[in-house]
């Protein structure tokens, strides 16, 4: 980067003269005058970062929470000097830079771009005429991380915490004309036990650029003596109500009057006292959800006359036992919160977006893409970014910013850290968002996990709280018995460990992190970093496509409630964004991911199910969640079915699910191992049979419906309205509505399959694999040193290639639904797969190696009789593929050579062919 050489020589001095007063312990200044502030040039631009204003920088008002209709920015050029400390303020002294706030120091658009423990800010202002008489306040949104502010010389406080707001009244500061602020701030970044997030000041793979100073807006406002400082508002649904407390200073006691609106029509009012929780009526509420963020207007007025602006919308949160698995609820229903891992970095402003509009820009495309949820990682925003949050209908999950992670946290560290807490649990009660607090983020700086768990609680009942997302990988204690969430990170995922409880819901609070390296859009740095890279636009997405797809299964099988992918951009080393950092470069096709985001969400609200894939229908009714439907005898009943149940049951518990019949937008469910006998009903009982005629397609077709009872999937008959497939008895009826236990009873899991296996391989028996792609079929699997390949043999090779290619067929050592395949000539080794390639190795007994040998027999890819496509049990869509005479486990479109699209669906169909040795 080339600096002006007015910039250089200003630099120089001001570097020199910090120098000096190091050792005197205090600032000297330079008086030289100072040329025309330019900020410096970022490593990445973004669309935005010539848009800032270096006289009125996020000229925004800054707290959509609590209007007044007069303030003043104090956003722009300010004087700036590194120092030694900060107790000796550069009172009436030209400081010898210049810095454009509210951006962090280390940022390009600050103008400064290095790191200081310690700094001077200092600027002058005039209170407008107008205000004369009132009160005049000096408010930060959030300075990194102790700060001390001066008034013409007069110290106003000290103030502690890198991401809440704080104000002073300066009234008894001020004089008549120019007034002087200064600002001091000491900031150690990981240097001592703060919260500090990602902030790193040996930054480099996750661990980011620190974020110094002021770096939200600082203004002046003027009030009355007597004032309203927050609005902790509460939705009650059940109410019809708006619950709302009314802090403020000098007020003790004083009444207060509160008001609900919209549309600028009053709907409900209430009056109460300060800091006694008072009830708002809203009548007939218009509730807020992700498909309808409404939000209505609030008005406060204190008796001596203070008056502000804010807003809410009308929604609940809880949980609730829908289905046999508990779940979240958004106004007493599940709603898959579906999220991004969204970190809040800029490559121009670091931790401050270089404009609203871009901090908007990034909410407004992760809605864009189906998301409902975002997860705000271990960072707090801005007022501005929640009430986006708020006005686009993204639930958010709230992370604590953690302290720096690898050391066991100090006395003093932990006062700090629940200091913070509380003051961020405080500042965003009023946010309609926000519907999780997270704590802690994989064990980092963590301590008494389950007791930091039940505080947040005792400070917000009305959230779930997080204790620890990602326990299963990093917490020392990953079960403390507290808390609302059991939260599992897994990349690249998406998957859970753990079952949700009587409790706590399942979420999948990580996966993904797919890479794709775009030039000249990445931070200029080495160690690039994603936790899988693709080659190329169209691989990244389908790999996308793929493991999201994955969550629709998750949800049903496993009780999943909740995902977040990372992420959103990527950040500095980290390229596994949908944009580059620089937010100029789609990375994926935006079309594809929100179609299998949609996917997913259909598959949570009971509205889509897995086509062309096994299912197996499970009962939800409370009591008999243990039991699944079956044909038995052509009839359809519902029995016990568990893992030492007969393979027959199993068998006739498993279904493919096909489209609709006689109506492809719903669905038809084939026996699994009765080909082409489709589920019907007849005369109100539902049978298994093949096609009769007449109206056997419309009877065939089932259109699914949102669980009657809140969760799972309800199947509605294509030709009776109004009619649900049912259990009664141990028998499954078409029925209407009777009441009693009919919503359960009518409400239906469809998920994992019993039978894994869709094509019948004989255990027991020798096998060969014949390749069947054109031109290549008189190849064979078989094993060389170890590897899997393919090569020419016949019955005339020699039996050594015979043998190699010739494997027993054993029931699947992780599921015996599928298979293992045990080398004829090694006893005791299996083909498994291992870094994608397909091998041979001895059973270590570990359940990693049981899964990574255990494959599914389905259908032949490419069709014909004999054939079958062998599938991973634990990368399901993975296949085993031949590829320039290798075989390896391959995804259709994936990130791999092998993955290749052309010819995929031929080379992983093989014929189940007779033992060649």
């Amino acid at each position: 980067m080339t600096v002006p050489r007015s910039r250089t020589w200003r630099r120089l001095i001001a570097t020199t003269t910090a120098a000096l007063a190091a050792s005197a312990g205090a600032l000297i200044a330079t008086t030289a005058p100072a040329a025309a502030f330019v900020p410096k040039t970022p490593p990445l631009t973004t669309p935005w970062t010539n848009q800032v204003s270096t006289t009125n920088p996020l000229p925004e008002y800054p707290r959509p929470q609590l209007t007044r209709p007069d303030w003043q920015s104090l956003n722009g050029i300010w004087q700036f000097a590194g120092a030694s400390n900060i107790n000796t303020p550069p009172v009436n002294t030209t400081l010898g830079e210049e810095v454009l706030v509210p951006y962090p120091i280390e940022s390009a658009l600050s103008g400064i771009m290095r790191h200081e423990n310690y700094m001077y800010y200092r600027r002058t202002f005039t209170v407008p005429a107008g205000w004369s008489g009132r009160n005049v306040n000096l408010n930060f949104g959030a300075v990194d991380w102790q700060s001390k502010v001066w008034v013409n010389g007069t110290l106003l406080g000290t103030h502690e915490g890198g991401y809440d707001k704080f104000s002073y009244d300066v009234t008894g500061a001020l004089r008549a004309g120019a007034n002087e602020v200064i600002v001091g701030v000491w900031d150690p970044t990981d240097g001592q036990d703060i919260p500090v997030g990602k902030q790193r000041t040996n930054r480099g793979g996750i661990w980011y650029t620190p974020s110094s100073g002021i770096w939200q807006t600082v203004w002046l406002e003027p009030t009355n003596p007597a004032r309203i400082t927050r609005l902790d508002t509460t939705p009650n649904v059940a109410a019809g109500a708006l619950d709302l407390v009314v802090q403020a200073a000098n007020a003790n006691g004083q009444a207060v009057t509160a008001q609900v609106l919209t549309g600028g029509t009053v709907v409900g009012t209430a009056t109460g006292t300060v800091g006694a929780s008072l009830r708002v009526p809203v009548p007939n509420a218009r509730l807020w959800s992700p498909d309808d963020p409404f939000l209505y207007d609030l008005r406060v007025t204190l008796a001596s006359g203070d008056a502000v602006g804010g807003y809410f919308g009308m929604r609940s949160l809880g949980k609730a036992m829908l289905g046999g698995t508990l779940r979240p609820t958004l106004n007493g229903k599940f709603v898959f919160q579906l999220g991004t891992l969204d970190q809040g970095f800029w490559p121009d402003g670091i931790y401050t977006a270089p404009t609203d509009a871009a901090l908007r820009f990034d909410l407004e495309q992760q809605k864009a893409l189906g998301f409902t949820m975002v997860r705000k990682h271990i960072k707090v925003e801005s007022d501005r970014w929640f009430y986006h949050a708020d006005r686009l209908g993204l639930m958010v999950w709230q992370d604590m910013p953690a302290l720096a992670s690898g050391r066991e946290p100090s006395a003093a560290g932990r006062t700090r850290y629940e200091k913070e807490l509380k003051e961020m649990v405080d500042e965003h009660k009023g946010i309609t968002s926000i519907v999780q607090w997270v704590p802690f983020n994989e064990g980092w700086g963590e301590y008494d996990a389950g007791r930091i768990a039940d505080l947040v609680k005792s400070w917000d009942a009305t959230r779930l709280v997080n204790h620890n997302s990602g326990s299963n990988c990093c917490d020392s204690d990953p079960d403390p018995g507290n808390g609302d969430v059991i939260d599992d990170h897994m990349y690249v995922g998406p998957g859970i460990t753990r079952a949700p409880s009587a409790t706590r819901i399942a979420v999948n609070g990580e996966y993904g992190g797919l890479g794709l390296r775009v030039p000249n859009h990445e931070w200029p740095t080495a160690g690039k970093f994603a936790y899988e890279w693709l080659p190329d636009a169209t691989a990244l997405t389908n790999r996308y496509v793929q493991i999201t797809g994955k969550l629709a299964d998750l949800i049903a099988a496993n009780g999943l409630s909740g995902s977040v992918y990372t992420e959103p951009t990527d950040v500095e080393e980290e390229l596994n964004g949908f944009y580059t950092y620089d937010r100029q470069v789609q990375k994926m096709n935006f079309a594809s991911v929100r179609a299998v985001n949609l996917r997913v969400l259909g598959a949570a609200a009971g509205t889509t199910l897995p086509v062309g894939r096994l299912a197996s229908l499970r009962v939800t009714t409370p009591g008999y969640t243990d039991r699944y439907l079956r044909h038995a005898n052509g009839a359809a009943v519902t029995s016990v079915i568990n893992a030492s149940s007969p393979a027959g049951d199993k068998q006739d518990a498993t279904f493919w699910v096909r489209p609709g019949l006689s109506d492809s937008a719903c669905y038809s469910f084939e026996s699994r191992n009765f080909p082409g006998q489709y589920l019907r009903h007849r005369a109100y009982r539902v049978y298994r049979e093949a096609n009769t005629g007449d109206t056997f397609t419309a009877d065939a077709t089932f259109c699914a419906r949102p669980g009657l009872s809140g969760g799972g999937t309800s199947l509605e008959a294509a030709n009776m309205a109004g009619y649900y497939l049912r259990h009664r008895n141990a028998e499954v009826w078409m029925d209407q509505n009777t009441g009693g236990s009919f919503t359960n009873d009518a409400t239906w899991t469809v998920g994992n399959p019993l039978w894994r296996s869709g094509a019948d391989l004989a255990v027991g028996q020798k096998r060969s694999f014949r390749v069947t792609t054109a031109g290549y079929d008189n190849r064979y699997l078989r094993h060389r040193d170890s590897l899997a390949r393919t090569d020419v043999i016949s019955t005339s090779s020699a039996l050594v290639d015979r043998q190699d290619a010739t494997f027993t067929v054993r029931a699947g050592l992780a599921d015996s639904t599928c298979y293992t395949f045990e080398s004829v000539n090694f006893p005791g080794r299996y083909l498994r797969h291992a870094n994608y390639r397909l091998q041979t190795a001895t059973n270590d007994g570990t359940a990693t190696f049981a899964q990574d040998a255990t494959f599914c027999a389905q259908p032949g890819r490419n069709g014909g009789g004999g054939n079958v496509s062998l599938e991973s049990i634990n990368y399901p869509g993975y296949h085993w593929r031949h590829y320039a005479e290798a075989v390896y486990i391959a995804t259709d479109g994936g990130g791999n050579a092998w993955d290749n699209p052309a010819g995929y669906a031929a080379d992983v169909t093989w014929n189940n062919a007779a033992p060649l040795g």
